[in-house]
């Protein structure tokens, strides 16, 4: 594959120079790459509030309801390599687009799920929604990280990461808003319900609340793609300089990438990180129903507080990469959150929840950070190294359900939080032995610079 390779710029001290993290020439398509950040981010946290809201309206238990979180995240690990092939065959921008299509169809398909009224043909659009994402995320991830200077990869990928929690924020305030509906029957109501056969009618209002919301999301989605599809993308990260066509990739890559201990560590990472990610926020709200007097309204506040202390977690903490080493922000940030939730898990009740609301803001970097360091230095192996780190997404599929089996086992929902902290100490040995695997690879490695066309 011919690429355009470039060196990080130095100072005359021999350290890096003060680089821009922006590309030159590409603002516009870089700002709408950044966008589906935040589409994603809404979608994602969307799920939380649907975990709750289709356990109240199909009558499901806890592990029944994390299935929302597995139909999602499964998707990511099955359609990551896809996607990849995709990508090395038809570029980038092509990858993008199938993607907002692909998310737009699964969102769209909420319509006829609620209509026929079932768990599972929400399950199967949930499904395509979360292939829609992992195909959008094997392409934006590794496409923003090499969207200008290798120098700066990681700061540029945590820049449009600051876009995701924005879109969390607004995907967990939307589902509050207009998808619960604030009316929460007590036992006695119910079986007044049943015995006047009105209650299943009371049940399938409930599964209809879902559909505007995510109606809404796909039509947007579908403009973004429009927009997507009409802007001018660097030539040189998919083609020849030679021949202007998508370039052929080099043989053997499956086993460059298997022998690559820094990114084979990093898609461990980053499985025990989403996992523990996904299944502190699907199950905050279950956590606040079982120790607190709130309501569902109130425990979706909460969850929004959550995710407003990430989206400040990655305010603060992008500018501070400029002088603590990414991977020891990442190890530290982890041990702090090992520690948050073992308060959580000791002192269920507000104590515990504010606790594990805190966690968020440590989360805030480890995401890009993690898919950053893990595909530096892959050149044209970028896109096939960037589907290994979304496959891991997997994590965010087993966790949440197997949360809920461990709290239905013990006995104790804040026990089950055990498992997310257990993900953080493989999060922090990780980021303490970053130096090691990544000797020899650093922005002075070799990697694609996109160049004006």
């Amino acid at each position: 594959m011919h690429v355009a390779v470039s060196q990080a710029p130095r100072n005359s001290s021999g350290g890096p120079s003060k680089a821009s993290i922006f590309p030159s020439g590409y603002m516009l398509t870089f700002l709408l790459t950044t966008l589906i950040f935040f589409v994603w981010g809404m979608s994602n946290n969307l799920t939380d509030i649907l975990v709750q809201q289709f356990k109240k309206s199909f009558e499901l238990n806890v592990i029944q309801a994390q299935l929302v979180q597995t139909a999602v995240f499964l998707a990511y690990f099955v359609m990551a390599m896809p996607a990849a092939l995709l990508m090395r065959r038809f570029g980038y921008k092509m990858g993008l687009v199938v993607g907002l299509v692909t998310f737009a169809i699964g969102t769209l398909m909420f319509w006829p799920a609620a209509v026929i009224g079932q768990y599972t043909p929400f399950l199967i659009a949930l499904f395509i929604v979360g292939s829609g994402s992992s195909i959008l995320e094997t392409a934006a991830n590794p496409l923003i990280a090499q969207f200008g200077d290798p120098a700066t990869s990681e700061r540029r990928l945590n820049f449009s990461q600051a876009f995701n929690p924005p879109g969390t924020i607004t995907g967990a305030l939307f589902g509050t808003w207009f998808i619960f509906s604030g009316i929460e029957k007590n036992p006695a109501e119910i079986a007044s319900m049943k015995a006047q056969g009105t209650y299943a009618a009371y049940l399938h209002g409930e599964i209809l609340r879902v559909v505007p919301t995510y109606v809404a999301l796909g039509v947007v989605v579908l403009v973004l793609a429009i927009f997507i599809g009409r802007a001018r993308f660097p030539a040189s990260i998919d083609t020849s300089e030679e021949t202007g066509e998508v370039a052929a990739p080099r043989g053997g890559a499956y086993g460059r990438l298997l022998r690559n201990p820094g990114l084979m560590w990093a898609v461990a990472a980053q499985f025990f990180y989403v996992g523990a990610q996904i299944s502190t926020w699907s199950s905050l709200i279950f956590y606040l129903k079982a120790y607190t007097p709130m309501t569902d309204k109130a425990a979706g506040y909460f969850l929004t507080g959550s995710l407003v202390a990430l989206a400040v977690g990655r305010i603060v903490s992008t500018p501070l990469m400029k002088f603590i080493s990414p991977a020891k922000m990442i190890g530290l940030y982890a041990v702090l959150n090992i520690l948050l939730l073992g308060v959580g898990i000791v002192h269920p009740g507000i104590v515990g929840a504010s606790a594990i609301l805190f966690t968020s803001f440590f989360m805030s970097v480890m995401f890009p950070t993690i898919f950053a360091l893990g595909v530096k230095g892959l050149g044209d192996d970028t896109k096939l190294g960037g589907s290994f780190l979304v496959m891991a997404i997997l994590g965010g599929a087993i966790f949440p359900p197997l949360l809920g089996w461990i709290a239905r086992e013990t006995g104790s929902l804040a026990l089950g939080y055990v498992l997310p902290a257990a993900g953080y100490v493989v999060v922090a040995v990780y980021a303490f032995m970053v130096p090691k695997l990544t000797r020899g690879v650093g922005p002075d490695a070799v990697q694609v610079v996109p160049q004006n066309v």
